[in-house]
């Protein structure tokens, strides 16, 4: 009997290490990640711009060249479409801000939430956000979010918050103007809830238009 639970005990341990081995580690899911990003870089032609090079273009990407800017500090990268009509947040200022969007999980290569379709269209997700001293925080309104519906936060992920230095937040009021349009690459730790669990980068496509 004792050998018996002797053996037991050993074939315990070594699946037990087994299962161990197998789980993967946060520095595995990092470079999983930081390959899923650099393989969407190149399948798109992506020409990856500096800091640098992106203010003395007056804050602009070449979307012809398929232009997007690395943020070192962040990780984000952002190609700006179109500045959009309006004005900028300014400092001191809350602005509602009617976003469409769509996120895809770059670890998989797939859509996994949209307001841009027929069923989603006409409900824009609806934020607040905030400029101090720079500085943009921001947080969805509860029961006007299709992102704070699916993911089960109302903060704003800190990656969608980038654009905001850079485009305008307006309403169109003739027909040639026309909203913001940005598209994101965002890391885990600058994503959503979900993302910063699972270590996923997600490639977005974003417009802001100011609400009422």
């Amino acid at each position: 009997m004792k050998k018996l639970v002797y053996v037991v005990l050993f074939l315990a341990g070594v699946l037990a290490f087994q299962s161990c081995n197998h789980d993967e580690t946060y520095a595995d899911k990092k470079k999983k990640q930081r390959s899923a990003i650099n393989q969407y870089i190149a399948d798109s032609a992506v020409k990856v711009i500096s800091e640098e090079q992106f203010y003395a273009q007056d804050s602009t990407t070449d979307v012809s060249k398929n232009e997007f800017v690395l943020f070192e500090s962040s990780g984000v990268y952002m190609q700006i479409v179109r500045k959009g009509c309006g004005k900028k947040i300014k400092s001191g200022e809350t602005a509602t801000v009617l976003v469409r969007f769509t996120e895809r999980d770059l670890l998989t290569d797939t859509i996994t939430l949209s307001n841009q379709n027929i069923y989603y269209g006409q409900y824009p997700d609806k934020m607040r956000v905030s400029c101090t001293s720079g500085t943009y925080s921001g947080s969805f309104v509860s029961g006007s979010s299709l992102m704070a519906t699916a993911y089960g936060s109302t903060a704003v992920p800190t990656g969608w918050l980038v654009p905001f230095a850079f485009v305008n937040i307006g309403r169109p009021q003739t027909e040639n103007d026309e909203i913001a349009k940005v598209r994101l690459i965002v890391p885990a730790e600058k994503g959503q809830q979900s993302a910063s669990q699972t270590t996923t980068p997600y490639l977005y496509d974003l417009t802001f238009e100011r609400g009422r």
